[in-house]
């Protein structure tokens, strides 16, 4: 198995990286539109995704293997700033607090910034160590309509208030102490990878 040094994608010190977590079951349009959209607005260098062995707050019955994933997911990042990397498999986690944990301690040189949707900050005090993370990494929130009013009302969101950004000042939140979030508005494309799959699992063909 590769070490998780072998797992960790290009970097130097001082780069500003974004950090997408998730299944990509599948990897669609959405995730490159977000990656790009935090690239631009967060003045970020490069975004690694890190693809998940399986989503404990999810049903993982339907998950595609992690390689055939990694594979679609090249496929669709189609950006030489976007990586893929399976480190959470190398490590042996399948939490989000573990993986930000291990590259704080092998890649101390870099500003990383985790981001995640607004469907995701609804039932971000469901995660593992959730308040370990923002007290680890500063957190870009991409809004997903409908999701907004239900994001920003639910226990984390109200817990963090104090430590939110302008959304005018997204682009100095790399270098922020955290906790510090942002919530962007803005994005228009919005897909989900559930509806990208057909009833028995398998990843719809692309049109």
């Amino acid at each position: 198995m590769q070490s998780a040094a072998q797992v960790i994608p290009f970097h130097t010190n001082g780069m500003r990286i974004g950090l997408l977590g998730g299944s990509f079951n599948p990897p669609h349009a959405a995730h490159r539109a977000i990656s790009l959209f935090a690239l631009k607005r967060l003045k970020l260098d490069r975004v690694w995704w890190l693809l998940t062995p399986g989503n404990p707050l999810k049903d993982n019955g339907q998950l595609h293997g992690l390689a055939e994933r990694a594979r679609a997911a090249r496929e669709v990042a189609d950006d030489p700033r976007i990586d893929i990397s399976c480190l959470e498999a190398v490590i042996g986690t399948r939490y989000t607090v573990d993986t930000i944990i291990q590259l704080r301690r092998r890649v101390s040189g870099v500003r990383f910034v985790w981001i995640m949707g607004a469907d995701n900050l609804a039932q971000f005090h469901r995660w593992q160590s959730w308040r370990r993370i923002a007290a680890e990494v500063p957190i870009a929130v991409i809004d997903r309509p409908p999701q907004s009013f239900r994001a920003l009302a639910a226990p984390a969101a109200q817990a963090l208030a104090r430590y939110r950004l302008p959304a005018n000042q997204a682009a100095l939140l790399a270098d922020q102490r955290p906790p510090a979030w942002v919530f962007l508005t803005g994005m228009k494309l919005n897909l989900s990878s559930t509806g990208l799959r057909n009833p028995d699992g398998s990843w719809k063909a692309k049109k």
